[in-house]
């Protein structure tokens, strides 16, 4: 039989797979694609500079083992990093490193001396609540690494903060974005990483704020004519930490000021970390120029947590509240809240509530009553992003078809549907309904609603679709 690339990988694969942890393989090997086989060099191809680092500081016993199994002595194996080119060319950036030559990787970084020691700097920008003498991070300790549970859901978000709070700006990903729904962690490991930073590097200068206040600093300092301040304030800092980014959407002027805040954090080696509600590709209104950088490093995607790993939550949620539950009460919460860790703690803690107010024992009846009154009241949070997804699923066609100039009939009707039950289910107004379905004004989706409504009381096929996206909007 031939001896290809394919086939030596394939073989590493198998001696991979039995000697570690299931999970580690599908996150770490997975998506590893075998190049070429020359002279006994095997090159497999890796999707960030992350992976290789990883796979250089964790698994590179196991790899020398397996390679030589099937190359003799004198495998050598060579990293190819293949990354997305953002400046527009066809052809993707690659970038070939071989194994444990770490000492190629430590030659491209650069230790920046830290500016914000220096004793003639002077920054006459004060933001409310921060000393100008010295910044307070703005973390919470209580969110740390500890606390936030590993699963299948989060496992690639929180080894990239773990190896970022290890070496804030000496690693590829930078920026580390960290994207997903509502309350599935993305602040708690934003803070988990400052905190951990501030604990191994207590001379580095860490500062976490939200997007939405961070505008709100920008509007000030032009009115006060001191952008420049401004400006110069964010440059100082080692470890920016930036929640909600997709908050700057739509605002130009402070996309333009981050824009050159980031490139100068970039550029000297500082840390960038960002959290969304969604992935870079999915934004909307935010700059080219911006969103290409949002790419240079790592987006880890936070999912929702899987029945096992939201059983340890609520273990450890109660372990540290020094609370005993029955398992069958644990097991009853997490089987029926699924969505988001930030629902399931509010169960648990609503459950603890109610049994010591009422002095009522928990029972599974308790934890059934106290259930379906938090996902009867959650139900409707939905956003105006899921239910166009939800529309455009049911009539078989992209969301971009769903928001384009099109007047096609049935493509205006899923459009007016959308907007209907942005209306319908979120609190979201008239014109931000229509802003984020297409770019159309308030007065479309008062249209739009208006004849949703009498179509639905004249044409019965219509009707069944009112009544069929009603089913899996309040499901």
């Amino acid at each position: 039989m031939e001896i290809t690339a394919q086939s030596v990988w394939n073989n590493c694969l198998s001696f991979i797979k039995d000697n570690i942890q299931p999970q580690a393989y599908k996150t770490w090997f997975e998506p590893i694609v075998a190049v070429k086989l020359t002279d006994n060099a095997l090159s497999i191809q890796v999707p960030s500079k992350f992976f290789y680092e990883w796979l250089e500081e964790h698994y590179v016993k196991i790899l020398k083992v397996a390679l030589t199994k099937q190359l003799g002595e004198s495998a050598k194996l060579v990293y190819v990093i293949k990354m997305e080119n953002t400046y527009g060319n066809k052809q993707p950036f690659t970038e070939k490193i071989p194994s444990s030559n770490r000492g190629a990787l430590k030659s491209q970084e650069v230790d920046v001396p830290l500016n914000n020691k220096s004793p003639e700097l002077k920054n006459p920008f004060i933001i409310p609540g921060i000393r100008n003498v010295k910044i307070e991070s703005q973390l919470n300790p209580n969110y740390s690494f500890e606390n936030f549970l590993e699963g299948d859901s989060n496992r690639l978000a929180r080894n990239a903060g773990i190896a970022v709070a290890n070496k804030p700006g000496g690693t590829s990903f930078n920026p580390l974005l960290i994207f997903g729904g509502v309350g599935l962690g993305k602040t708690h490991l934003a803070h988990a990483i400052g905190v951990d930073i501030k604990d191994k590097y207590p001379e580095k200068t860490v500062l976490y704020i939200s997007a939405e206040k961070f505008t709100q600093q920008y509007i000030d300092s032009v009115k006060k004519n001191n952008r420049n301040d401004f400006i110069h304030f964010y440059q100082i800092i080692d470890v920016l930490i930036i929640d909600d980014v997709q908050f700057l959407s739509g605002k130009s002027g402070t996309q333009d000021v981050f824009f050159h805040i980031f490139n100068h954090l970039h550029q000297n080696g500082k840390q960038v970390i960002l959290t969304s509600d969604k992935a870079p590709v999915d934004m909307q209104d935010i700059e080219q120029r911006l969103l290409s950088r949002f790419k240079w490093g790592l987006s880890a995607e936070l999912q929702s947590p899987d029945f096992e790993t939201r059983v340890s939550i609520l273990k450890n949620k109660l372990y540290r509240d020094g609370v005993e539950m029955p398992e069958e009460i644990i097991e009853y919460v997490a089987k029926h809240i699924k969505t988001n860790v930030r629902e399931l703690e509010g169960a648990i803690i609503s459950l603890i509530a109610q049994s010591s107010f009422n002095k009522k024992e928990i029972t599974v009846s308790l934890a059934k009553e106290i259930v379906e009154k938090f996902v009867k009241n959650t139900k409707r949070e939905v956003s105006i992003d899921y239910i166009q997804k939800v529309v455009s699923d049911y009539f078989q066609m992209d969301v971009s078809t769903l928001q384009s100039k099109t007047r096609k009939r049935h493509i205006v009707q899923a459009r007016q549907l959308a907007m209907f039950f942005a209306k319908k289910y979120t609190k979201a107004s008239l014109a931000s309904i229509g802003s984020q379905i297409g770019k159309r004004d308030h007065a479309t989706v008062l249209h739009a609603c208006k004849t949703v409504d009498n179509l639905s009381s004249t044409d019965k096929q219509f009707r069944k679709y009112v009544e069929d996206l009603s089913k899996k909007l309040s499901l």
